[in-house]
């Protein structure tokens, strides 16, 4: 090779160097965190699935060149076996989902599986419907969210009745090459989103997800890792937000916040006053050990305050000084990375232990979903992106 070719060589070698190499990753698109099966139905309330289809329509928090989808059932009593899973992309095109190969698995209890890559090219917002049948009988064990259900293994239309239920879907990996920050709000049936309106993305961390998107086009994702009943100190309905911390939070990909509001369920009574909640300090003792393992990953955590619950069926005296006790650690103490004061944008002026009537459903515990949007509205996105400059 002639000296001219040589520096040819080399300055082609240096130019390939300095072009950035987009590298391809996986990102949460949407999460439900596992939880077990509620018992707390009628007696005549079916065993949950058996020998039904169900379609869920997902709303994706971030775009997609492809996807994966995970089963859960880490949390559950016995044996799970899904069989006719499917999903499809706007495009109307629908692809059979495997695992490892398999069209039919069965989870031991404690397993959670990961399907093969589906070549599904999705934009934010856009719905992906999944489809999977549960031979049963069986019940769900992830958080409720929005299904559509339907007898045997025939589709199921979209038309059919859309109901708050159990399923099996824990997540929906995004694959991108420019993958976003993941935000994950942690927390109880307030952050689940169990009052807002079923399949209108009503809840607080849609909202949050939208205000992030339109602030910093593809930049974040939302992660909602809500359960009903949870809490910081007992496990309840599920297990604490310790226990869970590493399934629910640190197991996902590119997660950057945390914003967590959990509280309510550890100090009220159980339903009898004379079996009273948590101190305040077992709660903030259980913020501290969340913060500490979340910052060791260097995750940044937001505090939310808790909301107030007067005229509530298990509010007492005790209970909302506990509240103010607890809201005023989350101020002022210093230890969490922000504050979102979801508590001052619901209250009631005119009665400080409740929320708006306006922003609160009818337990006078949760809000509705004008108060889900202020939760929402209450989070200053410079936490996310100081100087309001987008992350790269």
């Amino acid at each position: 090779m002639t000296r001219s070719g040589r520096i040819a060589v080399a300055a082609l070698l240096a130019a390939l160097a300095a072009t950035p190499v987009l590298a391809q990753e996986w990102r949460p698109a949407w999460t439900a965190a596992a939880a077990p099966a509620r018992f707390d139905g009628p007696p005549e309330a079916p065993l949950g699935y058996l020998n039904e289809t169900i379609r869920q329509d997902l709303r994706m928090g971030t775009a997609a060149e492809a996807v994966r989808i995970r089963i859960s059932n880490e949390v559950g009593l016995e044996p799970l076996t899904l069989n006719t899973i499917t999903a499809a992309g706007p495009d109307g095109r629908v692809l059979p989902v495997t695992f490892g190969g398999l069209a039919e698995v069965t989870l031991p209890v404690g397993v959670a599986l990961v399907s093969d890559s589906l070549s599904i090219s999705l934009q934010r917002a856009d719905l992906l419907t999944v489809s999977l049948h549960a031979p049963g009988p069986t019940r769900g064990v992830v958080r409720r969210s929005a299904v559509r259900l339907g007898q045997g293994t025939a589709p199921v239309s979209a038309d059919a009745e859309l109901v708050r239920r159990q399923s099996f879907i824990s997540a929906v990996y995004a694959l991108s090459d420019e993958p976003p920050a993941v935000v994950v709000a942690l927390g109880d049936s307030i952050t689940e989103g169990a009052s807002s309106t079923l399949g209108a993305e009503a809840d607080w961390p849609s909202v949050l997800g939208r205000r992030l998107e339109a602030a910093c086009p593809g930049a974040f994702v939302v992660a909602n890792a809500g359960i009903s009943g949870n809490q910081v100190v007992r496990d309840g309905r599920s297990p604490n937000v310790r226990a869970r911390l590493d399934r629910d939070v640190l197991s996902l990909p590119g997660v950057t916040h945390v914003v967590l509001i959990e509280g309510i369920n550890d100090i009220r009574h159980d339903g009898n006053p004379a079996n009273v909640g948590r101190t305040p300090e077992e709660v903030i003792a259980g913020y501290r050990q969340v913060i500490a393992r979340l910052h060791l990953r260097g995750i940044k955590v937001i505090g939310g305050t808790l909301t107030a619950f007067a005229g509530s069926e298990r509010f007492d005296e005790r209970s909302e000084s506990a509240r103010q006790t607890i809201n005023a650690f989350i101020r002022e103490s210093g230890e969490f990375d922000a504050v979102a004061d979801f508590d001052r944008a619901t209250l009631d002026p005119a009665q400080p232990d409740a929320i708006r009537a306006d922003r609160v459903g009818n337990d006078k515990l949760h809000p509705n979903d004008a108060g889900y949007l202020a939760m929402g509205e209450a989070i200053d996105l410079e936490d996310f992106s100081p100087g309001g400059v987008c992350p790269a």
